[in-house]
């Protein structure tokens, strides 16, 4: 199992990079509770996710690699994600890593979390 979520967070991060929101929202439960980590707080739903994102690449051109997972007694899966974001002029950013940690429901994300990596 996974190994499933995995090519699903997978296939999620990979359609985010390509700009292509419909991908992206394909691997998400209808009701998924997102991080705005851009803006702070939550959104909730396809909708508001599709207006977060489109709104966020009008100002800053991030990048967003999984590059390790690990399930976490409550079942969670904690991705470790190597972020770069820049501003639209190229100018960086942030180049670092954080933790995303999502849940699951019916194969399809759930809920998605950001947690700073402690140094």
């Amino acid at each position: 199992m996974a190994n499933q979520y995995e090519d699903l967070i997978h296939k999620a991060y990979s359609a985010f990079n390509e700009r292509n929101i419909d991908k992206a929202l394909s691997t998400m439960q209808k009701d998924v509770q997102w991080s705005k980590a851009w803006e702070g707080g939550y959104i909730i739903g396809h909708d508001e996710i599709k207006q977060y994102w489109t709104r966020q690449w009008t100002e800053i051109n991030p990048k967003v690699e999984p590059v390790g997972f690990e399930k976490r007694e409550n079942g969670s899966l904690e991705v470790k994600v190597h972020q770069n974001v820049k501003d639209l002029q190229g100018g960086l950013i942030f180049d670092g890593l954080v933790k995303h940690v999502y849940t699951f429901e019916d194969g399809l994300i759930k809920t998605m979390d950001i947690e700073l990596i402690e140094n």
